[in-house]
């Protein structure tokens, strides 16, 4: 079965669907241990290359199966390009709200907000470690198959110029705004893990080979994980070959 087919699935149920602004896309689906807790928390940024017609449903999935291993997951919706408000920096204004969120419901559902990972798959990739370029609240960030270098994305042409409908134009036309949103140039002082396939037709594994290398030589605290045969989809199907990786990968960044 391929891995695409996690887009198409219906995802587990969430135990609570909490908004954390007024707009529509607003909100979160809160994942919740069975257990006592205080819980760690892995917020999760769905990917769709920053476009409307692609929603967290999918991210479901991988929320559940991190839960079942005892982390609380916060799967966040967020205003894309498409949405009123969507595109930058709408979009990442929403994705640092939703992320100031969970210490304000840490008490009612037993969270503990200073064990968070903040991760994100493709264009959530690029959107988690650019939050935490410009959070310093943020320890830990993991990118799956990331988007994490946008004048590349540009030059790529990746998914039809999609960094130019979330940018508003080309590097040329707004260059403070890829300076704003682009993680190659930012300064993380998160570590940083990034994890990517071999076999991604999406986005290249030379996006987050690149990004190790270049952020490694500045002093970052970056670690790279490639996974052979792995394709953009493995990465956040827990029924995949490439999962168990992911999932230790967030499991000992949350020091479970």
């Amino acid at each position: 079965m391929s891995s695409d087919s996690i887009l198409t699935l219906p995802p587990p149920p969430a135990d609570a669907r909490l908004a954390y602004g007024t707009d529509p896309n607003q909100f979160g689906e809160l994942r919740l241990p069975k257990d006592k807790g205080p819980f760690p928390v892995v917020m999760n940024i769905h990917g769709g290359f920053w476009r409307s017609q692609y929603d967290l449903a999918h991210a479901g999935h991988l929320c559940a199966a991190l839960t079942a291993k005892g982390a609380a997951t916060w799967n966040v919706e967020y205003r894309r390009v498409g949405n009123p408000g969507g595109g930058w920096p709408g979009t990442f204004e929403d994705i640092g709200s939703a992320c100031r969120f969970i210490p304000q419901i840490a008490k009612k559902y037993n969270l503990d907000a200073t064990r968070t990972v903040v991760m994100g798959h493709s264009a959530g990739g690029q959107l988690a470690l650019c939050l935490a370029g410009h959070e310093p609240s943020i320890k830990r960030a993991i990118s799956l198959a990331g988007v994490v270098d946008l004048q590349q994305a540009w030059e790529q042409h990746l998914s039809n110029n999609a960094v130019v409908e979330l940018l508003g134009g080309k590097p040329s036309d707004v260059p403070e705004h890829y300076h704003e949103a682009d993680p190659m140039r930012l300064t993380v002082k998160a570590t940083q893990w990034l994890i990517h396939g071999s076999a991604d037709d999406v986005v290249p594994a030379s996006f987050s080979r690149s990004y190790a290398e270049q952020k490694k030589s500045r002093g970052e605290d970056v670690h790279y994980l490639e996974i052979s045969t792995a394709g953009h989809f493995d990465l956040i199907d827990p029924r995949s070959g490439a999962w168990p990786k992911v999932e230790s990968t967030v499991l000992h960044l949350l020091g479970a």
